[in-house]
């Protein structure tokens, strides 16, 4: 009978049938006896309460309520601790009680049981019972492994364990092998024989003590076994061929990749290019044949080949150029991708290993040019010092990252003619091929002018490339966007060494950003960071210039204030890069606010000016909102910062401006909305001055606060209540209610010390007393009072 299920899937739903099958014999039986029970009492004409119903037969009850488990896995899990249970006392009786039988007991008890626990699955599985049979035939090969070490140990100590093991490891795998065809419904046998194939030519290379390259080969010879019996003979084992020709096949990689790199010299290196280039021969091979994974073999076949042409090359060479010539034989890997006689699993294989390899090279080169600029970093110790750059180090790895870096690019823009719809490949040609440019003056120990020219050119240069985007890609455009700021940076920091080069890079290098963005058809984000760039290096031009003048670090700030004056009266010109332009002019400005922070007077010059500037803005409808208020906390820290400078320690002197400018503001909101709330239009500008000249008042010995403050307040409650306005009336009359108590304190206090010990109790129990008897009146007048300011404004 054809079906289209593999045999195991089949033999595994044949047995769930069985299993419900089984099943429903026993509810059918169970309902049968509880109607013969039911029937019988009423054949004599009694009836009597009927037992229990059975449960639904889609459902069958369990006696103590439903299971937790069901049948199937609770008979595995005995099965699996029957036969755990049996292996553990075959290894005791084995290593523990075999010395305390003769050597005939020996063999009969071991024999016996042997063959008792590889012939009982024969009938087991004719009865059904497959699971069990499968349970006593894993002890059975177990048992078998106890035979061979037992046979070892009595029989044969003279010989050498390694070459033992090896020849039992074949005894077993083949006798594994026969028992499992015989018995083709056992599932563990083949497995166990395949498994335990993979040892006996990697033990007898260790038994003939061979060394690693010896090893590598009965590990690629076992792999290969593995893939022909996968390719040759497709079934049941190739899952378990394919697992472990793999793991036999990457040992023997690795192998080969440790000798190749421990070899000191060519000739030393060409047992492991013999190793490495058979284990290429034998991934491609797979990959050539093989339906999944063919990619993943491809692409260890290309790893091992490029080891095995690189690396006898190498061993004569420096490190640096040694990885240069593995590079060139990974790129050439790349050329797979135009030969299409090659499968596309091997095509894409050979690529994904030469540019594997590329990319750790890249990697490398990039993380040591990277070194290589950061140390620019030590002029930001000594500025100006016109210290010349020192040349590339004469032990280090030389022109060598550069090449790598060329070539790498040269690479990926190769391929972006290849695979057109790919962005990575434009992206990473771009990076690398910055990388080597920029970097090539510096590493070849170039001097100084030379360095800066050269660099310059290149930064311009990949900023041209940005902001032609749209003829070369989006992605290279950024990637070159990018380059060309990183570029920036460093030759800007380099800048630093002299004032000549620093006025020279910072103009030019923000000329050309201004160019930029004022180019039209550059796209909006490569225009937006080119006017950013260009605000930015205008406020390090005169940072430069205040540092030229040899002015005090405060007095630097003014001039860094004229770049954001200069955006604000541009406004509506600078077009699509008004808003990267007002950010960066922004940050400009927190700059000089920062610059100036040093001296108190010049700090409230640059915070007065800077509310200026943001006022300024403000005048066009459209930033007004976003620079008004900052223009009124600008002109208010402004003022405070004068007068902490001049010594003022007065609160009013801060509040009133406040209160000023909130008052104002409230004035103005209430005369456009006349519903607005007084707490909203005049709350705050009030509570600014009144609630801090109130705590000064009680720390306060002198009469001029007091009358002042007092005075004030009066004025505030009657413009409350003649406005009908319940901010002014209630902070007023709040205000002018705790004028009055510190003004009377002193006498109550007088008072007090003259009466006697017990009056204050006393007239404290009459005012107690006469309150509760008008409690009733006093709420009433509460009321109305409540009702009377709940009709204010």
């Amino acid at each position: 009978m054809e079906t289209p299920l593999p045999p195991a899937e089949e033999l595994a739903l044949i047995d769930r049938e069985l299993f419900q099958l089984d099943a429903r014999r026993h509810y059918l039986l169970s309902r049968r006896e509880w109607l013969l029970r039911g029937q019988v009492p009423f054949a004599w004409g009694v009836p009597t309460q009927p037992a229990a119903h059975p449960a639904h037969p889609a459902h069958p009850a369990h006696p103590a309520g439903s299971a937790e488990t069901s049948a199937p896995s609770a008979q595995n899990v005995l099965l699996i601790l029957g036969a755990v249970l049996l292996a553990v006392a075959a290894l005791a009786f084995t290593l523990v009680s075999w010395g305390s039988l003769g050597i005939a007991g020996r063999g009969a008890v071991l024999a016996v049981v042997t063959a008792a626990a590889l012939g009982t699955p024969a009938p087991l599985l004719r009865r059904g019972l497959r699971s069990t049979a499968e349970a006593v035939a894993a002890v059975g090969l177990l048992l078998t492994v106890l035979d061979a070490y037992a046979l070892f140990a009595v029989s044969m100590p003279q010989v050498d364990g390694l070459a033992y093991a090896a020849g039992a490891a074949a005894v077993l795998a083949a006798l594994w092998a026969g028992y499992g065809r015989l018995l083709g419904q056992l599932r563990i046998p083949l497995p166990a024989a395949l498994l335990t194939a993979q040892l006996p030519l990697f033990l007898a290379a260790l038994a003939a003590g061979a060394a690693g390259l010896d090893q590598g080969w009965a590990l690629l010879a076992t792999a290969a076994l593995d893939a022909g019996l996968v390719l040759l003979r497709p079934g049941r084992l190739t899952p378990w061929a394919a697992v472990a020709g793999s793991v036999a096949g990457g040992a023997a990689l690795l192998t080969g990749l440790t000798e190749s790199v421990a070899a000191g010299s060519a000739g030393m290196a060409l047992g492991s290019s013999a190793l490495l280039a058979a284990t290429a021969v034998l991934g491609v091979a797979v990959a050539w044949r093989a339906a999944r994974l063919g990619a993943a073999f491809a692409a260890a076949g290309g790893i091992a080949a490029v080891a095995a042409l690189g690396g006898p090359v190498t061993r004569e060479l420096r490190p640096s150029w040694a990885a240069v010539v593995y590079l060139v034989v990974a790129l050439a890997l790349l050329g797979a991708l135009r030969i299409p006689a090659l499968p596309a699993a091997v095509r894409r294989g050979l690529a994904w290993a030469g540019a594997g390899v590329a990319a750790l090279e890249a990697v490398s080169a990039v993380a040591w040019v990277a070194t290589v600029l950061a140390g620019r970093l030590r002029v930001l110790a000594e500025v100006w010092s016109a210290t010349t750059p020192a040349p590339a180090a004469p032990n280090g790895p030389g022109a060598a990252p550069v090449v790598a870096l060329l070539l790498t690019a040269a690479a990926a823009w190769w391929l972006v003619r290849v695979l057109p719809g790919r962005r990575e490949p434009g992206v990473a040609a771009v990076a690398l091929g910055w990388a080597a440019l920029f970097a090539g003056p510096v590493v070849l120990g170039l001097p100084a002018g030379a360095v800066f020219a050269a660099q310059l050119a290149v930064t311009l240069a990949a900023g041209v490339l940005a902001l032609r985007s749209a003829a070369v890609g989006a992605g290279p455009g950024i990637a070159a966007g990018a380059c060309a700021l990183a570029g920036a940076v460093s030759v800007s920091v380099a800048a630093l060494d002299g004032r000549a080069a620093t006025f020279a890079v910072f103009g030019l290098l923000g000329a050309a950003c201004a160019a930029g963005a004022a180019y039209r058809p550059a796209p909006a984000w490569a225009r937006a960071g080119a006017a950013a760039l260009a605000v930015g290096y205008a406020a390090l031009l005169a940072v430069t210039l205040g540092a030229l003048l040899e002015r005090p670090v405060a007095w630097w700030a003014p001039p860094v204030l004229a770049v954001p004056a200069a955006v604000a009266a541009l406004g509506p010109r600078l077009g699509a890069v008004r808003a990267p332009a007002e950010a960066a002019a922004a940050v400009a400005g927190l700059l000089a606010v920062a610059l100036a922070t040093g001296d108190a007077p010049v700090l409230a010059l640059v915070l007065a000016l800077a509310g200026v500037v943001c006022a300024g803005a403000a005048v066009r409808p459209e930033r007004r909102a976003a620079a008004g208020w900052p223009a009124g906390v600008l002109f208010l820290a402004a003022t405070w910062v004068r007068l902490a400078a001049s010594e003022v320690t007065v609160p009013e002197a801060y509040t009133l401006p406040v209160t000023a400018v909130a008052l104002a503001v409230g004035f103005v909101r209430r005369r456009r909305d006349a519903e607005a709330a007084s707490w909203t239009a005049y709350g705050p500008g009030l509570a600014a001055t009144l609630l801090p000249s109130t705590l000064a008042v009680w720390g306060d010995p002198h009469w001029a606060r007091p009358l002042l403050l007092g005075v004030g307040a009066l004025a505030v409650t009657l413009a409350g209540a003649r406005g009908r306005l319940r901010a002014p009336l209630l902070l007023g009359g709040a205000t002018l209610a705790a004028v009055a108590l510190h003004e009377l304190t002193p006498f109550v206090v007088q008072v007090v010390d003259a009466l006697p010990r017990w009056l204050p109790p006393a007239l404290a129990g009459v005012l107690l007393l006469v309150v509760g008897a008008t409690y009733e009146k006093r709420l009433r007048d509460a009321r109305r009072l409540r009702d009377a300011i709940g009709r204010l404004k």
